[in-house]
């Protein structure tokens, strides 16, 4: 799908509040959609299994699933896979430190402990949930135990949660889910790349919560997109349900945060484009986004914690 930029402007000249809520009401319906079937299918599958690369909105999409599970009735839980990474050696701290091990990899993952409390969740049987410490790069065990009830959901959300290598659960058992950034943003001759859009959200990401550059964001774009495409992209099509998570009005709520360093970094050809898109967007005022919009996972303000 592709959208232009003057179509864009013209509904957020027009009411920017009342095109925000449009365009959030649209992605909540697209979720509702899928969360009906989710429903008739709980009792055979009580796991839903979320990926998607790098600033695709996975967290907050799988907290909105949540949610609208919850107000039908159907008591919802999401665990971040985060949590079942394996603890670095200080062999392992050095080498990353020095950017020589591949953080990305799905070895990263304790496949064993993930699909045996994926199958506790099934048997709806008792078990502790793990809590990954990235500042001191080891997993903790905090008390936190966890049974579901019969009836319940929940939902495992990572990078690599539709990899086969990670997952070795039957797909029977479960309901797979891919979110990605899939619309393209047409200015003139240009055509914006979905990972271009995703690159932005990292960049206004890193920049408020992170206290890291937008040079320093770019200078890891490539081997970020490198293991998406060795460890995500490869799977996806084993999904059963692929969900497009751009926002129309986003890149103008990004536009005046992003512009000026932008500008500073002409000797980056790669963000031509990303440069020119976005000086031609009529910029949206963060007041005008509600708190339930997917792109407070990036810009702060959000209704959920992440």
């Amino acid at each position: 799908m592709n959208i232009e930029v003057t179509r864009i402007n013209s509904g957020i000249s027009s009411d920017p509040k009342g095109y925000v809520s449009a365009v959030n009401e649209e992605y909540h319906y697209q979720l509702s959609k899928i969360t009906e079937n989710i429903i008739n299918a709980r009792n055979e599958k009580p796991v839903i299994l979320l990926s998607g690369p790098s600033g695709s909105g996975k967290t907050t999409t799988a907290f909105m699933i949540e949610k609208i599970l919850d107000e039908a009735g159907c008591e919802t839980h999401t665990i971040s896979m985060d949590n079942y990474f394996c603890p670095l050696t200080q062999e392992e701290k050095e080498l990353a430190a020095l950017g020589k091990m591949d953080l990305e990899s799905p070895d990263r993952i304790d496949a064993d402990l993930l699909n045996e409390h994926i199958l506790a969740i099934e048997m709806c049987e008792e078990f502790e949930i793990p809590q990954y410490d990235f500042k001191s790069s080891t997993r903790e065990y905090t008390g936190r135990k966890f049974r579901r009830k019969p009836g319940e959901l929940v939902i495992f959300e990572g990078i690599h949660a539709l990899n086969p290598n990670v997952i070795f659960v039957p797909d029977s058992k479960l309901t797979k889910l891919y979110v990605s950034v899939r619309t393209r943003v047409t200015c003139g001759n240009i055509i914006l790349h979905p990972s271009k859009v995703r690159l932005m959200r990292r960049m206004i990401r890193d920049k408020n919560f992170r206290k890291r550059a937008l040079r320093e964001t770019m200078n890891m774009f490539h081997s970020v997109e490198a293991g998406e495409n060795k460890y995500i992209m490869p799977y996806k099509h084993r999904s059963d349900y692929d969900i497009d998570t751009f926002m129309a009005y986003e890149l103008n709520a990004y536009r005046n945060a992003l512009i000026d360093q932008l500008r500073e970094m002409s000797d980056v050809p790669e963000l031509a484009d990303v440069t020119e898109v976005l000086e031609q967007l009529v910029p949206l005022d963060k007041k005008d986004i509600s708190r339930d919009s997917l792109i407070c996972e990036f810009i702060g303000s959000g209704q959920f914690k992440y």
